[in-house]
C-alpha cells in the first residue's frame, strides 16, 4: 500500500466484518459465508464509506478482492473492471454486488416501497450519482467482456451478490 497517499492501513477481515455490520451490509456477510469464503486468507474488501490507495503490488497477492459498492454506483464501470482484471492475478475472485432493475421492483412491491422513482430523480436533479440499470444478464455480459467468469449469482433481500473469477492468463 502506498503510505505516502493513504492516511489508512489496508484493512484486514476483521476490520471488514466490522464496517460491513456497522454499515447495515450483513447480507454480505451471508453472502460470503453462503460461498464458503468468509474466512479465507488473502481477501481485501473495498467499502465505499472508506477510500484506500493501493500500488499495484498489494493487489497482486489477492486471492479474493471484495468490492461492497453497488455496480450500479461506480461511475467508469468499464475503466474499473478492465483495471481489476488487468491487476488481479489469475484465477483471483472479484465479489461485488449489483441491484437488478427486475428483481428491485418485484421486492418493492412485495415488501411495500413505493418505486423510488421521485426520490432517483430528486439525486439527479441535485447532481448525485444516478443508479445504472442492469440485471443478471447484463452483469454477466460486462463482467465477462472484461475477462471474468461467473460462478454463482444470487439474490438476498433484493439485491444481487455475484461470485466472479479473472480467467486471465498467467504470463
Amino acid at each position: 500500500m502506498n503510505k505516502e497517499n493513504s492516511p489508512q492501513p489496508k484493512p484486514d477481515l476483521k476490520q471488514a466484518i466490522l464496517h460491513m455490520t456497522a454499515e447495515g451490509r450483513e447480507d454480505f456477510l451471508l453472502y460470503l459465508k453462503n460461498i464458503g469464503l468468509l474466512s479465507e486468507p488473502n481477501i481485501l474488501v473495498l467499502s465505499p464509506g472508506q477510500h484506500y490507495y493501493y500500488d499495484e503490488s498489494d493487489l497482486r497477492s489477492l486471492k479474493i478482492l471484495v468490492n461492497m459498492k453497488k455496480l450500479n454506483l461506480v461511475r467508469h464501470l468499464d475503466r474499473f473492471l478492465h483495471n481489476l482484471y488487468r491487476i488481479l492475478p489469475p484465477e483471483a475472485s472479484f465479489i461485488g454486488c449489483f441491484s437488478d432493475s427486475a428483481t428491485e421492483r418485484a421486492y418493492n412491491v412485495k415488501h411495500g416501497y413505493s418505486s423510488g422513482k421521485l426520490l432517483s430523480s430528486i439525486r439527479n436533479l441535485f447532481g448525485y450519482i444516478t443508479e445504472q440499470k442492469m440485471s443478471g444478464i447484463k452483469v454477466s455480459e460486462i463482467l465477462k467482456t472484461h475477462g471474468f467468469k461467473i460462478i454463482d449469482m444470487s439474490e438476498i433481500n433484493g439485491v444481487t451478490f455475484f461470485w466472479s473469477r479473472n480467467v486471465r492468463r498467467s504470463n
